[in-house]
């Protein structure tokens, strides 16, 4: 007799399952809703089960963050450039972190060094290296890129994509500024995208000198 199947395997459950769910309940009532508890009951099975996919509240997070990371890798172009990949790395990450604000403070703050998350990373340091880019290089660059897509998507998050309107600065006391917000430059899609062809640009100058 094989061995007896839990409520949540019987349910059809997997860690992927409850990972989704978990980011549907923060995305919905806030990280400060995600417990143990509150997520058996948006899944309908007993707290208990829970922890047969998570152990523990930290691995929980570490699978948002894991969750997060995939998606991002996942829109990677097949076949393309280093510079590619990681351009559709950062714009995928931070898409998936604007349509999950409340993910964005675990990724600042979590390194969510699960065995999948760096499988992941392993990935595009792959990427990297067939380009030339030492392991160590590759690294500074993943985290370069990361750390922007966090930043932006932070702020983002907060202000909104009109924060600045081209109105907003007394151009007779602040000329320059006025000028430059008129012209778009404090839109804060331009602003990413202006920031991160820079990081690229950085890179591919650093890897011919």
């Amino acid at each position: 007799m094989g061995a007896k199947r839990t409520r949540g395997q019987r349910a059809g459950l997997s860690r992927e399952r409850v990972l989704e769910a978990a980011l549907g309940l923060v995305e919905r009532d806030g990280l400060g809703a995600l417990t143990m508890r509150k997520l058996a009951a948006e899944l309908g099975i007993e707290a208990m089960s829970v922890y047969h996919y998570v152990p523990n509240k930290d691995a929980l997070l570490d699978g948002l963050v894991e969750r997060v990371v995939e998606r991002a890798v996942e829109a990677r172009p097949a076949g393309g450039t280093w510079r590619e990949a990681l351009r559709e790395y950062a714009l995928a990450l931070r898409r998936t972190l604007l349509a999950h604000p409340e993910v964005v403070p675990l990724l600042a703050s979590r390194p969510a060094l699960t065995a999948r998350t760096m499988a992941t990373v392993e990935a595009i340091l792959d990427t990297l290296r067939e380009a030339g880019f030492s392991p160590a290089r590759g690294l500074r660059m993943i985290h370069a890129i990361t750390g922007l897509a966090i930043g932006e998507a932070a702020v983002y998050a907060g202000a909104g994509p009109d924060a600045l309107g081209p109105n907003a600065v007394d151009a007779e006391s602040f000329p320059l500024l006025a000028a430059a917000v008129r012209e778009g430059a404090a839109g804060l899609d331009g602003r990413f995208d202006f920031a991160l062809s820079a990081l690229l640009d950085g890179f591919a100058e650093a890897a011919a000198g």
